[in-house]
């Protein structure tokens, strides 16, 4: 059986998340830039010392909102059917995902996480950290090894829509929805496959 955390590691998360969540309203507000570790730590109701036992700088606070979404990503997957095809499992996991967050929020993690260099140089290690977590969920799902090649294919492509759709958001006069955005960018993955095949 899993050990249940203790008072002092239960603690320790809860505060992390209300910092987090603290920062999260105050980049919304005020803008990344121009939102300090002080001004955090004032609207978490911690010290500034207490701050920097959790993160080390206000970049790792924008970062770990995104912690959970590994988790939440296997978890939809797992709550897939198993016959569903794993390209089908992919799109349906990641539209769950996109659901589960707020449009505001996650259009504003794009748009500061794209402006700001310390943010941006993570995207790389960010996305790979996913397309591993989402290849290691279907291969759970599918019981199938995580080199599977169609998964790894699966996985990848996936991932790259979800970047593509991250830079979407970044753009100007941006329309739509992130769900319709979403299910647009799989549709387009559906028609480039049909006419490659001359279905």
């Amino acid at each position: 059986m899993a050990a249940v955390p203790g008072l002092r590691d239960r603690k320790k998360v809860a505060t992390r998340v209300r910092i987090t969540e603290a920062a999260m309203a105050l980049f919304l507000k005020q803008g990344f830039e121009a939102t300090t570790v002080d001004d955090i730590a004032a609207a978490a109701d911690i010290s500034r010392r207490s701050f920097f036992n959790h993160f080390a700088s206000k970049e790792d606070v924008a970062a770990a909102w995104q912690d959970g979404t590994v988790a939440v990503l296997a978890a939809e997957i797992a709550s897939r059917p198993a016959d569903e095809a794993p390209i089908d499992m992919a799109r349906n996991a990641l539209l769950g995902l996109v659901k589960r967050h707020d449009p505001r929020e996650a259009q504003a993690l794009a748009e500061f996480s794209h402006r700001t260099p310390a943010l941006k140089a993570r995207e790389a290690a960010k996305y790979q950290g996913l397309e591993d977590a989402l290849r290691n969920a279907l291969a759970a799902r599918t019981d199938r090894k995580s080199d599977d090649l169609e998964l790894r294919i699966v996985a990848a492509v996936a991932i790259s829509l979800l970047r593509i759709a991250s830079d979407y958001w970044v753009a100007p006069k941006r329309r739509e929805s992130m769900i319709a955005y979403g299910e647009r960018i799989f549709a387009t993955l559906r028609s480039a496959v049909s006419a490659s095949r001359g279905d």
